[in-house]
């Protein structure tokens, strides 16, 4: 079996969990546990990458930089990777800074048919002999073609591998298999999948990517992440080691890790009616706390705001939609209590 690389992204997109309230204590406390487990890298940062702390996405605690230095300086044998979205970081304000702080594996992402918005990047980042990644976000939401066709720009960009993130947690093991076969088949460079567990599909989906030829795994201890979580990787590895032997990781490094994560993480996390209803409508799985909170304001059903989305094909980065789609609901509903009204007077 191939030598299977495994990012760990607790302390990036568990981040969303947290409101990107991520205590640097937090940051430490787990990459001591986790240093020298087996994973390959561990991602930290605000939930949707450098530079994108913002009022629109959510503020993080502290900065980039603050948490970023906090990591390295607990991270002896484990590398540390960082993850950024052209439009939300620069490479003069985000990727520069990186570089000096000593991150080692960078992850550049894009909607999953904007591979060409990562090209300045991903090629600044190989000119700086840096080890970098393409990211492939809503890959459900492109046809397997398609997404061939923008994992082979990214390779030519230069991109030590691609990862499709299942980000709305819609994919079943069938799409699964029918990406990764095509693209591990038709390309020269690892291809890997990042999993949300909106249909509790997340480990699954994670094996059949593996069992398909992928060489990247991008999972979260607890499954701590946006939304319903993501493949809980320490379930990933109990299972690996039972039907791998060289499948080199300490279980018990990220159990205890485990353990840790279970006192910070809020009691709504994971499958709930939310997540479900994301999942078969495809929405990105970081827009859920905004959801529920913008449901609550404009007091209308969260369900009805996830289907507005999916007419919208919203994608991440347009949170501004949430809100638009919750007034359009509030229109809809007074225009139907006006025509309500408005025929029972005609009965009068």
């Amino acid at each position: 079996m191939k030598k299977i690389l495994i990012f760990d992204s607790t302390l990036r997109d568990g981040s969303h969990s947290l409101k990107q309230q991520l205590e640097l204590a937090t940051i430490r406390d787990y990459c001591d546990i986790v240093d020298n487990s087996g994973v390959d890298s561990v991602i930290v940062g605000h939930g949707n990458g450098l530079g994108a702390s913002s009022l629109q996405i959510g503020f993080s605690k502290y900065t980039d930089k603050e948490m970023l230095i906090e990591a390295k300086s607990h991270l002896k044998k484990t590398k540390l990777g960082i993850y950024m979205i052209p439009g939300f970081g620069t490479i003069k304000d985000n990727l520069l800074e990186a570089i000096d702080i000593g991150v080692d594996i960078f992850k550049i992402g894009s909607h999953c048919t904007e591979a060409d918005t990562t090209k300045e990047h991903i090629e600044f980042l190989r000119n700086h002999n840096k080890q970098v990644y393409g990211i492939l976000m809503m890959s459900h939401m492109a046809s397997p073609k398609r997404l061939l066709e923008e994992v082979l720009k990214m390779e030519s960009y230069g991109a030590f591998g691609v990862i499709l993130m299942d980000s709305a947690g819609f994919m079943l093991p069938t799409d699964v298999k029918e990406r990764i076969q095509l693209l591990t088949s038709k390309s020269n460079i690892k291809i890997g999948f990042h999993a949300h567990n909106n249909l509790g599909c997340a480990v699954a989906n994670t094996l059949m990517a593996l069992d398909c030829g992928a060489s990247i795994v991008d999972a979260t201890v607890r499954g701590f992440g946006a939304g319903a979580g993501n493949c809980q990787l320490e379930t990933l590895v109990a299972i690996m080691k039972r039907i791998e032997k060289e499948f080199d990781i300490n279980l018990y490094k990220l159990l205890d890790a485990s353990e840790m994560i279970k006192k910070i993480a809020p009691l709504e996390t994971g499958v709930d009616t939310i997540s479900i209803m994301m999942g078969v409508a495809g929405i990105f799985s970081a827009f859920k706390n905004r959801i529920r909170a913008v449901a609550k304001e404009f007091d209308v059903d969260e369900r009805d705001i996830i289907l507005e989305l999916e007419k919208k094909k919203a994608i991440g980065g347009q949170e501004d939609m949430i809100i638009e789609s919750a007034m359009s609901i509030v229109e809809r509903n007074n225009n139907k209590k006006d025509k309500a009204t408005s025929f029972l007077e005609t009965l009068s």
